[in-house]
Order: C-alpha cells, then structure tokens, then sequence
C-alpha cells in the first residue's frame, strides 16, 4: 500500500480501478471490522443510509446527535447502539467528544463540513488519537457528484498542489465524466433544509446547542422565500445585465454566501464587502477602459445586505458608474461562456471557468487555485495579463481531482442517492478514501465550540 504520508513516484503509482468516480487502490484496506462514528451530516437520510449499508458489511456504527434536527434525519441501524444526545454545553463538547473516541473503540469519524466548531474539535481529538477522519460534502464537480476526502476540503484537502504530482496520479486515472447524469430535488433539499434547521430552535431536548449559522433561519428563509416569489424578474435582471453590456469586454465576479465556511475559513475575508470592494479598486485602476464587471450574487443569498444598492453606491464612489453591473440570477453558462475571465473566492464557479478554458482568479484558497489553471499574479494584473487554463494540465488536473475526491450521486433525489449511498458505503468499507493523497497539513489546536 502507498504510504499515506507521501505520494510515490509515478511509475511507483499502483494500478487502480474507479467505482462511482473516486480512485480505488488495489491494495487491501485495513484488516477487520472497523468502528464508524457519524456526526453531523447533509440534512437528508444520507448518512444513516450509509451507516446501515456499512452495519450490514460487519462494521459497528455509533452516532452522536448535537441537535433536534440531526435526530430528525437518524433512525435505528439495526443490530447497532441507539444515538447518543450531546446535550451539555459547547465548552464541554472536546472533553466530551475525546472521551467518548476512546470509550468505543472508535476507528472513523464521519461528518459534513471540517470547520463546524462542534467538528473541528471532534477532528482535533480524532487526530491526537490516530483515527481517521472522513468528510463530505457538495462536489467540487456540480450538480451531480459528492465529495469524500480526509480530513478535510478546500483549504485543507490534501489534493496536491504541485503540477507534477497531479500529472503523475491523473496517469492511472480515466479522463474526466464531465457529463450530467443525475437530476437532485431541490424541493426536496428545501423542505428538509427548513424542517431541521426550525427543529433547532426548539430549547428541548438540546438545550444548550450552538448553531454554526452566522443568522437565525427565519431570517434567512424569509429572504430566500423573497428571492424565490421574485425568481423570473430576477433572471430577467440577468438577461438586462448581459444587454446591457452588449459586445464590451466584460469580467464576471462570482459571489458566494457570506455564512459559507468557504468564505469564512479558506479566505483572509471577514464579509462579501471587502473582496467586492478590493476588486473594484484593482478594476477602476487597471482594467481596459471599455472593460465592464458583472458581479453576480448567490442564488441562494437571502440578501440581507441588499446588494445592488450597495454595490451601485461603491461603484459610483469609484467613478464606475454604468460600468459595473449587478445580476442576481440569469444564465450563468451564458455569463461564463461570455466573459473574459473570472474572480472569486473560491467558489466551485471558478472550476466550471477552467473547464470553458477561461482565465480565473482566486481571491482565497481553491483546490484549483494551481498554476497553469489559475492566474497567480496579483488581481491588478488579471484583467490584462491572466491567460486561459493550459489544455492538458487542465485535463490531468481535472481527472485527478474527479477520482480522488468525487463520487457520482447527490444527497437529495431518491434515485441519485442511492448511487451516492452506494458509492460511499464502498469506499469507507474498503478503506479507500484519499488512498493516493498525502496527509492534510497541520492545524492550530480547535476550539471549543461556541
């Protein structure tokens, strides 16, 4: 087996064969059964899906619910402990959580998303003790791909950085499936998505739970609701934006949510307002004079911050005016296909730029933030100096990425979850999450949750 600490050389690369798109090492896993520790996961029945497909397979399966709504979403996996409810305080979650590893023998965690503070004291205390760590999440290829890596995603994936490495591990995988074959229900993603997040709020029988949530969700879903009951007015807003731009060069920035760890964790960002006002200083300095900004916002932003207005009294403070442009929705494949290049943080938009051969640029930490695909030179640089993706770095990135971290399926849509389920199950099962990678670099101690 390839040590997890260093990536071989590549004629040393063993041979592998690929099931639902993450890269299966023909070595063998670790001998046994093995004890699975699941926390919280996507607001779906995913995870306890896969933890009875794994009881099912000899495993021991434990579960820890931090909330009313990760009760919500669990169920009994037969043969197996009920779940246990975490109710003390945050401040005692670590001590919790540690002695709680060595009590049961626990052998992997499970979770959704390695910066939650509740998970990254569980992580803290998992990595003292040599336990592996599993995280999920949407895939970094969308809409029809989960991600399963170590450790952790974004910033702290341990997908390699250097060109050369990428290049030796793409030889022993397939090209890229850059093909849609699965439809989610996003009905369906909202309905739960409402339901455990106002289960929450009750004080029973998780008294002293503390969301990783920067807003209450009343708030937010009353904004998202206003987004949605305005949806055909704002797609029209799109098609105005592109209109009005007409056949001037123009650069597409390409927001997140505030709320998302993206943002908060794998950048130097504390809100949407300082990149968003760091590039229209570097675009009213340095872009071609005829050059027009098409700034989108996140289709799911409540829009608390009504950015319009906020971005349109910016632009004007920069003598900008009528050459920046808001969207809060239309054709993003028109959007891309049309642009000159793209900023972001790090959005999963900026990978969807390299696979239309578009330059990009990285405001934060993207696992495709890699020189020959994005521009490493600074923002005031990029609109007159950044250069497409090179074509066949792009392809050997793209296929090590994909079977290294992505599985076909997604968390909602009966019919593609259980394609994710079944692929997942597999790969915890044999062992062979990030089996090519070398390990994540070292954190700071967490803190305790709250």
């Amino acid at each position: 087996m390839v040590a997890m600490g260093a990536m071989p050389p590549s004629d040393a690369l063993p041979s592998a064969r690929i099931r639902g798109g993450l890269a299966i090492m023909a070595a063998p896993p670790r001998p046994g059964p093995r004890c699975f520790l699941f926390l919280q996961g996507p607001v779906s029945p995913f995870f306890l899906e896969v933890a009875r497909g794994l009881a099912a397979q000899g495993h021991a399966i434990h579960r820890i619910n931090l909330c009313f709504g990760d009760w919500l979403f669990w169920g009994r996996v037969e043969g197996q402990p009920r779940a246990v409810h975490y109710q003390g305080r945050p401040a005692d979650w670590p001590a919790f959580i540690a002695g709680y590893l060595d009590r049961h023998g626990i052998t992997d965690v499970v979770l959704l998303g390695e910066q939650r503070p509740y998970h990254r004291a569980a992580i803290g205390a998992a990595a003292a003790r040599g336990i592996a760590v599993v995280v999920t999440d949407f895939g970094y290829f969308r809409p029809d791909w989960i991600t399963l890596e170590r450790d952790g995603m974004g910033g702290d994936s341990r997908f390699p950085r250097d060109p050369a490495r990428i290049r030796a591990l793409a030889q022993a995988l397939p090209p890229a499936d850059l093909a849609e074959r699965l439809k989610d229900d996003f009905r369906r993603q909202a309905t739960w998505d409402v339901i455990y997040n106002l289960a929450n709020i009750a004080p029973w029988p998780f008294p002293h739970y503390r969301s990783h949530q920067l807003h209450h969700p009343v708030a937010t879903y009353w904004g998202v609701a206003r987004r949605l009951l305005r949806r055909r007015a704002e797609r029209a807003e799109g098609d105005r934006a592109l209109a009005a731009i007409g056949e001037r060069p123009f650069w597409l920035f390409a927001m997140q949510m505030e709320a998302d760890f993206s943002v908060r964790a794998y950048s130097r960002y504390p809100d949407l307002d300082t990149p968003i006002a760091e590039t229209l200083d570097s675009f009213a300095a340095h872009a071609p004079a005829e050059g027009q900004l098409l700034i989108k916002v996140h289709p799911l932003d409540p829009c608390m911050k009504r950015w319009a207005a906020r971005i349109g009294q910016a632009a004007a403070a920069r003598g900008l005016s009528g050459r920046v442009h808001v969207a809060h929705n239309g054709s993003l494949d028109a959007m891309v296909r049309g642009m000159r290049g793209l900023i972001t943080i790090n959005s999963t938009v900026g990978l969807k730029a390299v696979v239309c051969g578009k330059p990009v640029k990285a405001l934060g930490m993207a696992v495709w933030d890699l020189p020959g695909l994005a521009h490493q030179g600074t923002l005031d640089s990029f609109w007159t100096e950044a250069a497409p993706p090179d074509p066949a770095f792009r392809a050997d990135f793209l296929a090590a990425l994909q079977g290294t971290t992505q599985l076909r399926g997604v968390f909602y849509a009966k019919e593609g979850r259980a394609v994710a389920v079944a692929a997942a199950t597999r790969a915890l099962h044999e062992d062979r999450v990030g089996a090519f990678l070398p390990p994540v670099r070292a954190r700071g101690a967490a803190a305790p949750p709250g």
